[in-house]
């Protein structure tokens, strides 16, 4: 797997482009998995793959009753916490309390402080992120 950063023209033809190669390597480690799948696969008999199969369906109930019951105790600790108003810790898990958060309309406050400008003094904008998906 080779990245080759030599892009040329505009910076949205370059960002298509890093983003082109980008899916290409997903797709070889994609092919790659599935390749040692397939190998993994090849040296199993039909008999141990029957036997994988009854493990994992007996391990898929008793990790799904765990989950519900861990579900379970979660729906009863958030409320409980959200009423305590702070952060809980144990000697393994912590549940953390967040205040809610505020939101305001931004559009209106920006063009309400156009002729507030004062109003610019208390603005505060982060940094922006990028994240990556996939085009469906």
């Amino acid at each position: 797997i080779v990245l080759s950063m030599t892009v040329k023209g505009s910076k949205e033809d370059m960002i298509e482009q890093i983003l082109e190669e980008l899916a290409e390597i997903r797709a070889q480690i994609d092919l790659l998995n599935i390749d040692k799948q397939k190998q993994i696969d090849s040296v199993i008999t039909e008999e141990q793959r029957a036997a994988i199969r009854d493990i994992e369906f007996e391990f898929s109930e008793k990790v799904e009753a765990a989950q519900a019951n861990a579900t379970e105790l979660e729906s009863k600790v958030k409320p409980l916490v959200v009423e305590h108003g702070k952060s809980v810790k144990s000697s393994r898990l912590q549940a953390v309390y967040m205040a809610g958060r505020v939101a305001w309309d931004t559009k209106a406050i920006d063009g309400y402080a156009i002729n507030h400008p004062a109003l610019f003094a208390f603005r505060k904008e982060g940094e922006p992120s990028v994240s990556i998906r996939a085009v469906k």
